[in-house]
């Protein structure tokens, strides 16, 4: 009788270990608050609904008292929606995750633990290399919302703002020109036998395109500069008309802004923004016209511009008439904070979801470009390049 061969080894009869999936343990955050202290901010990250829906889902929200203020959102409206208010900011910025739309102060950094999760602006134009350092010393793991994509590749923050810039400074443009101030008395509609207001757009991004979105809604005339034909081109086709496009060629430019009563300016470089508009332009413009440099904040693209606050936002040179104040969103802090809102929100219910930032942060892409900071190690190299700093690659350290 001949013994049966076994098709198997011995090996591989024996009992394998086998591979589950591993369930993810819903994480429970603890987001600090605090009241804005940088200057000419009055905007908050998340409005009482946005809380209320985070502090539903198990989390914890703690808000310095009268953080929003300015957005017209009281205490009160924040302690109903479930978030714990407390006047002590050393308490706020103790919290492991700190929410906040401008970068903290050197001072504020002090304040906060080791390891803390930081979310905030950048604004690398505006920082300083002890900044960096100290985030350094402190191990923080910190994002910058500006550079925070989403699924399609946008920055939906950038854009969220850019939008509300956009329609603001024709919005300012508007007010400006009545006589309650010095202005020349036009009124931006298209009125029956009144021929109609000229609006020189410089730029066919986001900023720019909601300029033009909202003075053709008011009945202007527009004309809209920009060194790319393609964002010329989309810019028509968004908006579903045709009007004045043109490259930026100084003549045509030059002609354009002798006629026009509004300028907008809103342009951007690499480092700083172009200036296209020179003195000798602005002094051929129409007495009592409006220039509003939207580009200021990365040193303005018309060249007689000088930055201006919410309290004291225009000067006149040349009998031009112009407003140069940074940050516009500010100046509609309720709207601007509710658009934040609506983005930060999601993006914390997912990071609770995932059980925690570093689960999250190995999945989601588009929220780990934003990160330049991990346990306190650079993570960004163009922070690393512009500060002359050591930096490690974020796909190396996270796995």
């Amino acid at each position: 009788m001949t013994k049966q061969v076994s098709p198997f080894t011995k090996e591989e009869l024996i009992p394998q270990e086998e591979k589950l999936e591993i369930y993810k343990n819903k994480g429970e955050l603890f987001i600090g608050i605090p009241k804005e202290t940088s200057y000419q901010e009055k905007r908050i990250c998340l409005s009482p609904d946005a809380v209320g829906a985070i502090t539903a889902h198990g989390h914890r929200v703690m808000i310095e008292s009268g953080a929003g203020n300015y957005a017209n959102f009281s205490d009160k409206d924040y302690s109903d929606a479930g978030a714990e208010v407390t006047k002590d900011t050393q308490k706020v910025f103790s919290c492991p995750t700190i929410l906040k739309v401008e970068p903290p102060s050197i001072s504020e950094l002090e304040m906060m633990n080791p390891q803390t999760i930081l979310i905030s602006a950048l604004q690398i134009k505006t920082q300083s290399k002890s900044y960096f350092q100290k985030l350094a010393s402190k191990r923080i793991t910190a994002l910058g919302f500006e550079f925070i994509k989403d699924d399609d590749g946008s920055y939906p923050i950038v854009r969220a703002l850019s939008e509300i810039t956009g329609t603001a400074s024709v919005l300012i443009a508007s007010e400006i020109m009545s006589n309650n101030g010095d202005g020349n008395g036009l009124l931006f509609g298209n009125i029956s036998g009144v021929p109609p207001v000229e609006v020189v757009i410089l730029g066919a991004g986001t900023v720019g395109h909601f300029a033009a979105r909202s003075a053709i809604g008011l009945g202007a005339n527009i004309k809209v500069f920009d060194s790319s034909i393609t964002k010329l081109r989309k810019l028509q086709s968004a908006l579903g008309r045709t009007f004045y496009t043109s490259t930026i060629q100084p003549k045509n430019l030059s002609k354009a802004l002798k006629r026009c009563d509004v300028l907008i300016g809103a342009v951007r470089g690499n480092n700083r923004s172009p200036v296209l508009v020179t003195e000798e332009m602005v002094t051929s413009m129409k007495r009592g016209a409006v220039a509003i440099d939207v580009s200021i904040d990365v040193g303005g693209c018309i060249e007689t511009s000088e930055i201006t606050s919410h309290e004291k936002p225009i000067f006149t040179k040349h009998n031009v008439i112009h407003y140069c104040v940074p940050n516009i969103p500010s100046r509609y802090a309720r709207s601007s904070s509710l658009s934040l809102s609506n983005i930060f929100t999601p993006y914390l219910l997912h990071i609770g979801e995932e059980g925690g930032l570093e689960n999250t942060l190995r999945f989601d892409r588009g929220l780990r470009n934003g990160l330049y900071f991990y346990h306190g190690v650079l993570t960004n190299k163009s922070i690393a390049d512009w500060f002359d700093l050591t930096y490690r690659d974020i796909n190396l350290l996270i796995f």
